[in-house]
């Protein structure tokens, strides 16, 4: 099965945590619904643009995945709306998927996760059928681990 075109339902519900500790990451019709709109929405819209492909480094995350990993108690990636992604392996910088997304396509949030000033380590995008908030922002590690989010200039 497919999300979309370029996106199986393995490729979207993949998490070695969930691998390692036999957690099952199956999501319900609602999430793949949720899943759809922001693989079509999105992803393909970024994936046409550039051309080629875009590794998915996570995208539906159950509960108890998003626990394993250490992901926010609110994370997006739980109610399928959310995707990291990166186009290095592909050629295509972190940056530019970033700026693409921010000035030509609608989401809810965009992160420019961790990096530098110049190149994220990845993207992350959110999309919501109920309505979108447009925030731009930026994840940094604090000197004590935390991570903060801070707007992005």
């Amino acid at each position: 099965m497919n999300i979309s075109a370029h996106i199986t339902l393995p490729e979207a519900t993949f998490s070695q945590s969930a691998v390692d500790n036999k957690i099952d990451n199956t999501p319900t019709s609602e999430h793949l619904e949720a899943m759809k709109y922001v693989a079509e929405n999105i992803f393909e819209r970024v994936r046409v643009h550039f051309g080629k492909p875009i590794r998915i480094n996570s995208f539906y995350r159950s509960q108890k995945v998003n626990k394993a990993v250490g992901g926010s108690l609110t994370s997006q990636h739980c109610r399928g709306e959310a995707i990291d992604v990166t186009g290095v392996p592909y050629g295509i910088k972190n940056s530019e998927i970033f700026h693409y997304i921010k000035d030509n396509l609608d989401f809810d949030q965009l992160i420019w996760e961790f990096g530098d000033s110049n190149e994220p380590a990845w993207v992350h995008f959110s999309l919501s059928m109920k309505g979108n908030k447009r925030q731009v922002i930026k994840a940094v590690k604090e000197a004590n681990g935390k991570t903060t989010y801070k707007p992005f200039r």
